[in-house]
């Protein structure tokens, strides 16, 4: 058997003839930027986190920068961030001429570790991004005290979280502001990129609905030196039919991932906490291992796809080199980096492919 780690057919197999009329719809009005179907999936994925406002952009990068713009963060200042996470998280804040402040993850969440943020605050210091890693909830209660306690921004790098609740809030709606990726390997994915910015900010969402459009809320009048970031109408439309089904996709990721954590009994693996299930969204199931490279050939061999979420953490980057960071100085990062395995995960795998996973693992 050959089990891929991410296969888009199911899911788009079901919505096939809703995408077509999507696709129609836009393609006979006759009008592809800043419509009416941008305007609708704004207020429709607002409703659905419990924001006020909804400001699509060209991608999640983008929303992250566009946040850090909207709150005048830039040279000279300092924006937290957790030393495990897709390097996109620092980027946004390079990209405003700030400064990128590294914090370590907890070991067990892999998300940020509340109790050494405090440590990391400097005057200079102006928001903390928080991400969502992997689908699993940040511990935002401690963030939200620390934000308010050194009055800084909490931003939710909310990426890979589409409809992850924490407690009973809907993940987007926790901080000032969050930013989401429509990257087609998402929760919640377009076939193509995208990205927006949730916010109960009414200042806020005014400057960046006008930042993404060259700074302009009305034509050839530029309030602010704006960048080119918008969300096509069609990728919109195809949002809205996708968006119908992100509960009932959410809830197969996560019986997929009780499946594993029940039955996946290696003790050279170390799974998700069981606690974890309900809380994330499971945009990719991690598993640590001290011998990763064994496994995920061995994996390969019996036809099993995995990925590593990911294998250089950011103070060792390349891009990153100028922080003047070196081996050793983030160990719980690097220790993440260098035994962390993602295992497939995809809306609609069978029984038979999720038992033959576990399988060829309790056998390894």
């Amino acid at each position: 058997m050959r089990v891929p780690f991410l296969n888009f057919e199911p899911m788009h197999s079901e919505i096939r003839d809703e995408i077509i009329e999507a696709f129609k719809r836009v393609y006979d009005k006759n009008w592809f930027i800043l419509g009416e179907s941008v305007e609708n999936f704004e207020k429709n994925f607002s409703k659905y986190c419990n924001t006020n406002y909804c400001i699509s952009c060209g991608n999640g990068l983008d929303a992250l920068c566009l946040i850090l713009r909207g709150y005048d963060i830039g040279k000279g200042d300092e924006v937290i961030v957790p030393s495990n996470t897709y390097i996109a998280t620092a980027l946004a804040v390079s990209n405003v001429g700030a400064k990128v402040v590294l914090v370590e993850p907890d070991i067990k969440t892999f998300n940020i570790d509340g109790n050494k943020i405090e440590e990391a605050i400097t005057e200079r210091t102006k928001a903390i991004i928080a991400v969502h890693l992997y689908g699993r909830p940040v511990d935002a209660d401690k963030v939200r005290e620390i934000c308010k306690k050194f009055n800084l921004k909490f931003i939710e790098d909310a990426a890979q979280a589409h409809g992850a609740m924490y407690k009973d809030e809907k993940i987007g709606s926790l901080g000032d502001a969050a930013g989401f990726s429509f990257y087609p390997g998402k929760n919640l994915g377009a076939l193509g990129d995208g990205g927006a910015i949730l916010t109960n900010d009414i200042i806020l969402a005014q400057k960046v609905r006008a930042l993404r459009n060259y700074g302009s809320n009305i034509k050839y009048h530029n309030e602010y030196v704006g960048v080119n970031s918008r969300l096509d109408e069609i990728q919109a439309e195809f949002l809205i039919v996708k968006l119908r089904y992100l509960y009932k996709w959410n809830n197969d990721r996560q019986r997929i991932a009780r499946i594993y954590i029940e039955k996946i009994n290696n003790s050279k693996l170390i799974l998700p906490d069981a606690n974890s299930v309900k809380d994330s969204i499971w945009h990719v199931f991690p598993v640590r291992t001290e011998y990763r490279t064994e496994l995920q050939q061995y994996l390969k061999d019996k036809g099993i796809g995995t990925l590593i979420h990911y294998p250089i953490p950011l103070h060792l980057q390349q891009a990153y080199k100028d922080l003047g960071y070196k081996v050793g100085d983030f160990p719980i990062a690097e220790e993440i980096s260098t035994t962390v395995l993602s295992l497939p995960m995809w809306y609609g795998m069978s029984e038979d492919e999720i038992n033959y996973i576990i399988d060829v693992l309790n056998q390894w």
